[in-house]
């Protein structure tokens, strides 16, 4: 057992929260029970998380997305009350961490994805390793487009879109970045990337790959970061002794 408040400062100081810039709240975002025994991770903290965590008995949720997003509506209705109402009804805390989750060296998405892709770590194109968000890399040998599409839906269990860009082959450098992040296309290509993998696709990124010549492949925003909220309550529960469990609520996009 530890207590919430160590716990988080902990959290906080190994992700370095403080130094970014987010659209979020990172950290401690609903304050439950003061000590810590069980933490359960997930990637949203959805009903269906909460819930889990309820019948558990959870002391902590950790995730990858929580509450109080820029241009979110303030009042706490609806959906969102239902949420808060449930964690506050059984003293639970929830802990939220966005951007610093996706960026850590070790711990983060893009780290993890890596790691599970197989993929040769070389830097980041927006900023040391550990903060920027587009890393980049290279594929052991050069791959065609759809044999990478091919390896990266085994690896991740879903199946990912590709936009394959006329006239670009092979593929040896790689960038990427989990969830959203199909606008930051450019920055992949500008750093010499030949593929970009990221979460999700908009209309506008098919017409950019293709014109830019960088392949792309949507892997989904859930499946690619589903890794780093997990390596981080491993994490927790190695050095504080707490019980961790993660729960994967499915999701398609």
């Amino acid at each position: 057992m530890i207590l919430r408040d160590e716990l988080v400062r902990a959290c906080d100081t190994l992700l370095g929260a403080p130094a970014f810039k987010d659209y979020t709240v990172n950290g401690l975002q609903v304050a439950g029970r003061a000590e810590v025994q069980r933490v359960m991770s997930g990637v949203t903290a959805c009903q269906a998380l909460l819930d889990e965590a309820v019948a558990w008995g959870a002391d902590l949720l950790l995730v990858h997305h929580g509450y109080f997003w820029k241009n979110e509506p303030v009042p706490i209705t609806g959906i969102k009350q239902r949420r808060i109402r449930t964690l506050l009804l059984n003293d639970i805390n929830l802990l939220a961490y966005h951007l610093p989750l996706d960026a850590h060296a070790e711990l983060g998405n893009n780290a993890m994805l890596a790691r599970r892709l197989g993929l040769r770590v070389e830097g980041c194109a927006d900023g040391e390793l550990g903060q920027g968000l587009v890393w980049l890399g290279s594929l052991a040998e050069d791959t065609a487009p759809t044999a990478l599409a091919r390896h990266v839906g085994e690896r991740l269990g879903r199946e990912p879109l590709l936009v394959e860009a006329p006239g670009v082959g092979q593929i040896r450098r790689v960038a990427w970045c989990t969830g959203g992040a199909q606008d930051m296309i450019t920055q992949a290509w500008e750093a010499g990337a030949e593929a970009f993998i990221s979460g999700e696709i908009s209309e506008r990124t098919t017409h950019l790959a293709r014109e830019l010549g960088i392949h792309y492949l949507a892997a989904g925003h859930h499946a690619t970061e589903r890794y780093g909220v997990q390596a981080l309550g491993a994490l927790l529960e190695q050095e504080f002794g707490v019980e961790h469990r993660f729960v994967d609520i499915d999701n398609p996009a």
